[in-house]
């Protein structure tokens, strides 16, 4: 400890005293001087100050400046402090965040080896699959869930379910994923779920099994969520869910992976299997790329190119979906031009079944999302006969 500023110490608990509410810059000032003299009751306020300032801050570069300030208020705290471990993996987790936001990587994914080791490896996982290393992020992910079971989440289980389906691993993503819809399905029963969400799930292990090759166990399942979208068109939901688009986001995201560029180190794509977690920099990246998208889907048209049209709409439509497919305001009026166009562009391939049962599909599970069960009924049943009758 260098030498002490008795005046600049007297000059902070002067302000702590005093009957005024202090800025956070204010506590921040003061809790650095008291920090010094007295570590064990200030170092974890100025955690919480410096972190608290960090995320009120516009400025990239000054909130890497507070975090990494508090990473290292964290590790001064001692090693018996109550809540050390948690203040500092907060700190370490806004550290990170900060750097991606900055484009520094290597040094973000070395904050994200640290977390690990302290038992937070969802970020970590996240950052493997941006980067197209499946399989190590579903290791992670299986310790995550087994550590936690029998709770686990529908997102750890779908996260966990993208990244062995991406290592090419489809069967045992097919038996995570059936473990999450066996559980979802016995909630539903119980009405803690919504029936919006188990037919999600059951249209994505559809697709999950169409996709490794399993016909009729793809068939089946499209079966089942037909029954489940009868009943919601029949009935509604049994209770009022008001929170259920990030589901929604997520499985319709995912959906789209085969459609995007392979992910790399060199070149890394969102962590599709997630609604979180995403490094900033691979977000903006990502939406980025929605007016080159817009000015190729313009000249398609002018072409009448309209097998890519669909394809090329659809990218459009996943993007907007991620950017603000979780805001309920005027959410059917908002998002369903997108899907009306794809089963438009769709219809006008008539020797082209695929491409209408994709978006046909697409626009059932945007309108469960809305609410909207008749119609969302009436798409798939017109995708369950057109599947049968292949």
């Amino acid at each position: 400890m260098g030498k002490i500023d008795h005046d600049a110490v007297l000059r902070a608990r002067v302000l702590l005293l005093g009957s005024g509410r202090l800025s956070t810059l204010e506590k921040v000032h003061a809790y650095r001087v008291l920090a010094e003299v007295s570590p064990k009751a200030y170092l974890p306020k100025l955690v919480d100050a410096l972190l608290s300032l960090s995320y009120e801050s516009r400025v990239r570069e000054a909130r890497l400046a507070l975090a990494a300030e508090a990473v290292g208020a964290g590790r001064r705290m001692e090693a018996d402090a109550p809540k050390r471990a948690e203040r500092l993996c907060g700190a370490l987790d806004a550290y990170q965040r900060a750097l991606f936001a900055l484009g520094r990587r290597a040094e973000g994914r070395a904050v994200c080896e640290e977390l690990a080791e302290a038992g937070q490896r969802g970020r970590l996982a996240s950052l493997l699959a941006e980067e197209g290393r499946f399989l190590e992020a579903a290791q992670l992910n299986e310790k995550t869930v087994r550590d936690r079971k029998p709770e686990h989440s529908f997102w750890n289980m779908v996260e966990w379910a993208a990244n062995l389906e991406g290592a090419g691993l489809h069967d045992a993503a097919s038996a995570v994923f059936r473990e999450l819809l066996d559980e979802t399905r016995r909630k539903a029963v119980g009405q803690n779920t919504s029936l919006a969400i188990l037919t999600w799930e059951l249209i994505h292990l559809s697709r999950m099994f169409e996709t490794a090759g399993r016909g009729p166990d793809s068939a089946a399942t499209r079966r089942e969520a037909l029954t489940v979208l009868e009943e919601l068109a029949t009935t509604g939901e049994p209770k009022s869910w008001s929170c259920v688009l990030a589901w929604w986001v997520t499985l319709f995201t995912l959906s789209g992976r085969a459609d995007e560029p392979a992910a790399s180190a060199e070149s890394p794509m969102p962590p599709f299997g997630t609604d979180l977690g995403w490094s900033s920099d691979v977000r903006d990246a990502f939406l980025g790329t929605l007016p080159e998208l817009e000015g190729e889907a313009a000249e398609l048209r002018k072409t009448g190119r309209i097998p890519e049209l669909v394809d090329v709409q659809r990218r459009i439509t996943l993007r907007v979906a991620i950017r603000e497919g979780n805001r309920h305001h005027r959410f059917e009026e908002r998002f369903g031009p997108y899907f009306d166009e794809g089963v438009t562009l769709a219809r006008r391939l008539p020797d082209d079944p695929a491409r209408l049962t994709r978006a046909l599909t697409d626009r059932s599970m945007f309108l469960v999302a809305a609410a909207n069960f008749g119609p969302a009924h009436a798409d798939f049943s017109e995708v369950v006969a057109l599947l049968d009758a292949r």
